[in-house]
């Protein structure tokens, strides 16, 4: 968003100012676990044609830097085909993938595929027990995706981290809304500080022009979060 050649450009600035990772959304018509922010930069990217295979051969030309992961949901990867797609991920240098439309107990078959191209599948828990935490957690690989808004918590997100970390050394990583600020409370207990929507906010404010602010803001989020870390 808002082409591909532009998110070329972009991945290549964002490494070059402090990213640590970098999460890359394939876009999808029904993005069910995002806000309207991200919903609108996909259905951007959808109106421009934009398709798996055009984001594979875009990676294949970024210098990779820093681990990338795909942000995606079950519907494309599955008509894709679980094979064609990690393969493709392997061959251009994807680490990870995040799918939040296919619960924990129903990513065996996913985790094969991925695992058969050395693709990771990382896993998301939110704060509702300390059962579930485990269960989830202690064969999480990559890192693990700490949620603060699905269903009903019962602990607090600092407690969440610690139990988790009862039973996995696997790093915990947390949205944290968009200023230095936030990013700073957030990685006092968390391990990373994942970027929402704001990057997708700069770039749908600017378009192809966004070089500047884009490069101006991770910069200040990052020098935030390594100055805690």
């Amino acid at each position: 968003d808002p082409t591909l050649e532009d998110t070329k450009r972009y991945l290549k600035i964002l490494q070059e100012n402090g990213v640590d990772a970098i999460e890359i959304g394939i876009p999808f018509s029904d993005p069910i676990a995002e806000a309207a922010v991200i919903q609108e930069a996909d259905l951007r990217a959808l109106k421009n044609n934009v398709c798996i295979d055009g984001i594979f051969a875009m990676l294949q030309e970024v210098e990779r830097k820093v681990p990338f992961v795909f942000m995606t949901y079950a519907n494309p990867v599955f008509f894709y085909g679980y094979d064609k797609f990690f393969k493709r991920c392997q061959e251009c240098g994807v680490s990870g993938v995040i799918i939040p439309d296919i619960p924990f107990e129903e990513n065996s078959e996913v985790k094969e595929f991925a695992c058969r191209y050395g693709v990771t599948v990382v896993d998301m828990v939110s704060p509702v027990s300390e059962n579930r935490i485990h269960k989830v957690s202690k064969d999480a690989k990559g890192f693990i995706y700490l949620l603060s808004d699905m269903g009903t918590v019962h602990m607090n997100l600092e407690d969440a981290v610690r139990t988790v970390r009862k039973v996995t050394s696997t790093p915990v990583c947390k949205e944290f809304g968009s200023t230095a600020e936030e990013a700073i409370s957030t990685a006092t207990f968390a391990d990373g500080v994942i970027i929402g929507s704001a990057i997708v906010k700069i770039i749908a404010e600017y378009g192809a022009k966004a070089d500047q602010p884009l490069a101006e803001y991770v910069c200040s989020i990052a020098t935030a979060v390594h100055a805690v870390k």
